[in-house]
């Protein structure tokens, strides 16, 4: 059990007390995040911003400029979903859980591509392709970018998104000595897989009452 326990959390001694309970208080508002949008709640948002601005400031003080970004982007998007989330299409009803049209896949894959461009250029210039890591962040930034976007528009497809990156990002975090945040993306997953279930069910009723 000791030898378990030193594994998972052995890297935390160089950590001040302070970076440990806000990475804490981060993961659990992240959690609380992504249950409130398996919930299709609005609380995704406020939650969201919480934690986000609180990886903001860790990822800034532990160097890591790719998880920096997407946290970065994560904070805006939470605004503009939060808006979009609460906007009337009509008299009574908000914006409401649909699947992506032709014109929003092309977004997408825009969305996606650019990030790369936009990332692959950021650690040009700031020279962080010194670990094999960095090119996976690449990858996981633009699924994340797209994912959150696509959640921010209400569309069922951002779960997809979801699950592929925080499947990548439970060892990646793992490798990079941050044991709670790779427990937090394990627990994203199982929320993200009932998200997908629950919004599934949401848009067949939406569509069978149409």
């Amino acid at each position: 059990m000791n030898q378990i326990f030193e594994i998972l959390f052995s890297q935390y001694r160089s950590y001040t007390l302070l970076h440990i309970w806000l990475e804490i208080i981060a993961v659990f508002f992240g959690i609380l995040s992504v249950y409130f949008a398996r919930l299709n709640k609005i609380w995704v948002y406020p939650t969201g911003l919480i934690s986000t601005s609180i990886f903001v400031y860790l990822l800034f003080k532990w160097s890591l400029l790719g998880d920096l970004l997407i946290n970065a982007y994560y904070f805006v998007m939470s605004i503009y979903g939060w808006y979009i989330w609460t906007r009337k299409v009509d008299d009574t009803n908000v914006t409401p859980i649909s699947s992506t049209t032709k014109k929003e896949q092309w977004i997408q894959l825009g969305i996606g591509m650019l990030t790369i461009i936009f990332v692959y250029s950021v650690y040009q210039i700031f020279d962080k392709w010194n670990d094999w890591t960095a090119y996976v962040d690449t990858i996981t930034t633009a699924i994340f970018f797209v994912g959150m976007w696509l959640m921010a528009k209400r569309k069922i497809e951002n779960w997809i998104y979801w699950i592929i990156g925080d499947l990548i990002s439970i060892p990646l975090y793992f490798y990079k000595g941050f044991t709670f945040t790779s427990l937090q993306y394990l627990i994203f997953t199982v929320i993200a897989i009932f998200g997908y279930i629950s919004w599934k069910k949401n848009l067949n009723n939406t569509l069978a009452t149409a």
